[in-house]
């Protein structure tokens, strides 16, 4: 996949040092992915909210960060959205 808005992790990882090691093994799989439904992604992370045919909200670090992404899975690229605590999501308006 094509993963667009990566300035948007560099910022979260400057803002949250601890999330370094998961972006970067993360952004790496997402780079070689050609997942094809969120079915498909969520075999792969279990733990991801699929909040709607596009919206997908991966859990950060054993649930304690959140990452909103938007995923075109025809044409296969993945653009980062929202990021934040876990306290920050229970404020996202969807």
């Amino acid at each position: 996949m094509r993963l667009v808005g990566r300035e948007k992790l560099l910022a979260f990882q400057r803002r949250h040092a601890d999330t370094r090691a998961w972006i970067k093994a993360w952004t790496k799989e997402v780079e070689t992915a050609a997942w094809k439904s969120p079915q498909e992604l969520k075999e792969r992370y279990p733990t991801a909210s699929i909040i709607n045919d596009q919206a997908i909200v991966f859990n950060v670090k054993g649930n304690s960060y959140r990452l909103e992404v938007i995923i075109s899975f025809a044409a296969q690229v993945i653009s980062i959205g929202r990021w934040g605590t876990h306290a920050d999501y229970d404020k996202w308006v969807w």
